[in-house]
């Protein structure tokens, strides 16, 4: 299926705002306490709404924790008894959506009129095992408008994280500007980088749990590419602020006490900081986007209009649900390249 332009009902066109008060929370979660980071969350977007903004971004895997320099026991060919307990404490502690807790983020969107979006780790509702890592999208309304699952967890998140599929590339039309995109180093991957060039993004976020210098050379590098505002977002987490009564603390015997550092920023479309980068501290940051800046970025690149080259270069995008078959049938009713493949694994 050919990428298209995703849109949603929610509070009315782009084209209707001319300026807007963004807002990205540099913070650490309650580690491994759900319902108590909710609580943080909805304190958190209220300051940033009392302060004039309209939308908020949470970082990367905030509910309920991006688990650095935990092993979960694993080693090539073995995982522990202790590593599965703490898998089994954070799978508890993930998202459903829709659930309850969803509901609370919602609630906290609505009672602060903005829109939000922050990253959870989302639990697959069918299963119970298998966890996502995902930017979820709420109005102000406090309705949920959608989300993004991330497409390729990096690394050791493989051990703990399932993949997204094409499905969630959402970018929503919104009154304060199109919103959309991608989970940390995702944003390296070209292709993705485009779907949502292609769907118009105006506002783009990058909720990450990158700290390094480099970091913000993808951030500018984006704002440039795409024309686009670049909202980063991560947290400040140091050792201290994990649970004392974690089991497997392997990895956390040898980290430093900051575990991570930050960098979160605001880049306009012609790459400069409008605020940030914040290292060090927990805090908010705060920007007023332009869209008559978004049109000035693009008299001279226009990555998917005048720059764009539609006869050399061809694009599109599997945006079919790659769902799991609960359907069981009789070996005649198999397709016969299925059936090859069954026959050839008797």
């Amino acid at each position: 299926m050919t990428t298209r332009f995703d849109s949603s009902d929610s509070a009315g066109e782009s084209d209707s705002w001319s300026t807007v008060t963004v807002a990205v929370v540099q913070a650490a979660p309650v580690v491994m306490e759900r319902d108590a980071t909710i609580d943080k969350v909805a304190r958190l977007t209220r300051e940033a709404g009392a302060n004039g903004a309209r939308l908020v971004l949470f970082p990367e895997a905030f509910v309920p924790a991006y688990p650095r320099a935990l092993s979960f026991g694993v080693v090539v060919g073995s995982r522990t008894d202790a590593g599965r307990r703490l898998w089994a404490r954070y799978n508890a502690n993930a998202v459903e959506v829709p659930s309850p807790a969803t509901e609370r983020l919602g609630a906290a969107a609505r009672e602060a009129g903005v829109f939000l979006a922050i990253g959870v780790i989302e639990r697959d509702r069918i299963s119970g095992g298998t966890l996502y890592c995902t930017l979820l999208y709420f109005g102000p309304d406090g309705r949920l408008l959608g989300k993004h699952r991330k497409l390729k967890p990096t690394a050791g998140e493989r051990l703990i994280w399932g993949e997204g599929d094409g499905s969630t590339l959402p970018v929503f039309d919104t009154a304060i500007g199109r919103l959309g995109g991608l989970i940390c180093w995702e944003n390296y991957m070209p292709l993705a980088r485009m779907a949502m060039y292609r769907k118009g993004v105006q506002i783009y976020l990058a909720p990450t749990a990158d700290a390094r210098d480099g970091w913000q050379a993808t951030l500018r590098h984006i704002a440039l590419e795409g024309r686009c505002y670049v909202l980063g977002c991560n947290q400040y987490v140091t050792k201290s602020m994990y649970p004392s009564d974690l089991e497997e603390v392997d990895g956390l015997d040898t980290a430093p006490e900051e575990l991570c550092r930050g960098g979160s920023a605001i880049v306009s479309p012609l790459g400069d900081y409008l605020a940030g980068p914040l290292f060090g501290s927990e805090g908010i940051l705060y920007a007023e986007l332009d869209q008559a800046t978004l049109a000035g970025a693009k008299f001279d690149f226009d990555v998917i209009g005048h720059y764009a080259r539609d006869d050399v270069f061809h694009f599109a995008v599997n945006e079919t649900p790659q769902t799991r078959s609960s359907e069981v049938r009789p070996p005649e009713q198999v397709p016969a390249a299925e059936t090859a493949i069954v026959r050839a694994s008797e």
